[in-house]
């Protein structure tokens, strides 16, 4: 793992470049995008188990330098203050993007030719951020994410195929917005899919979360989620979706 500090908007970013050294052949690019707790040490080791031998990931800062906070009511005011300068929040998401790829290509262990990006809660709003602004990605997923958008996708906008999972009763993206968000990608003519777990609220893959009425951890859905993340990014790769 390497810290990496990169121009991100108005604050420097400090991610986090993680893969597996003994393995010498180029591989593909992971952005993973972390929850409103910043660049934490969970946040990169769930990167680099998701990265095993197959990835060259890299955990994007949204807030600069790397800062990390503890929840609410820290991460509350940091969010709020990202959402409300859409522009600034996609210069940053995408800075993490282009950091990816300039770091893995000049090591030499990268295939810039494969990217993805996946996020989790705040993340996954990012990740969906990343996608409307037309980034040059080929898979993106969103992980039990705010799915409301300030710039909505216009007609072909979207260049990645997207994977949106998500709780049926998630009271930080109701079904309101995850009927808006259909319909936007539907205008948009974007590729995508969404997975809706029945009964479950946010965060249901964040180990460790406990939030009655908001967000309780599920392993069996957090499980179904990882292995169908690595299906669907493996099968958008091959170009069978």
């Amino acid at each position: 793992m390497e810290r990496i500090d990169y121009a991100a908007g108005s604050v420097v970013g400090r991610g986090a470049l993680v893969w597996n050294d003994k393995i010498e052949r180029p591989r593909p690019l992971l952005l993973v995008m972390p929850n409103w707790l910043g660049v934490t040490e969970a946040a990169i080791a769930r990167a680099a188990r998701m990265a095993g031998d197959d990835y060259i990931a890299f955990v994007g800062c949204m807030y600069g330098l790397g800062k990390t906070c503890d929840g609410p009511p820290t991460s509350k005011a940091w969010v709020e203050e990202i959402a409300s300068d859409p522009a600034e929040r996609r210069t940053r998401v995408n800075a993490a993007l282009d950091s990816l790829v300039a770091e893995a290509t000049r090591r030499g262990i990268g295939d810039p030719s494969k990217t993805a990006a996946i996020g989790f809660c705040f993340g996954g709003a990012n990740v969906l951020e990343l996608a409307r602004s037309g980034a040059d990605i080929d898979a993106v997923v969103c992980v039990h994410g705010d799915l409301a958008g300030a710039l909505p996708a216009r007609k072909g906008d979207i260049k990645a195929a997207l994977f949106i999972l998500h709780g049926t009763k998630d009271p930080v993206a109701p079904k309101a917005d995850r009927d808006a968000l259909e319909a936007e990608l539907d205008a948009a003519e974007a590729k995508w899919q969404m997975l809706n777990f029945g009964g479950l609220l946010h965060a249901f893959a964040e180990e460790g979360i406990n939030v009655p009425g908001i967000g309780v951890y599920d392993p069996g859905a957090a499980r179904q989620t990882y292995k169908m993340i690595d299906d669907f990014i493996g099968n958008v790769f091959a170009n069978r979706i």
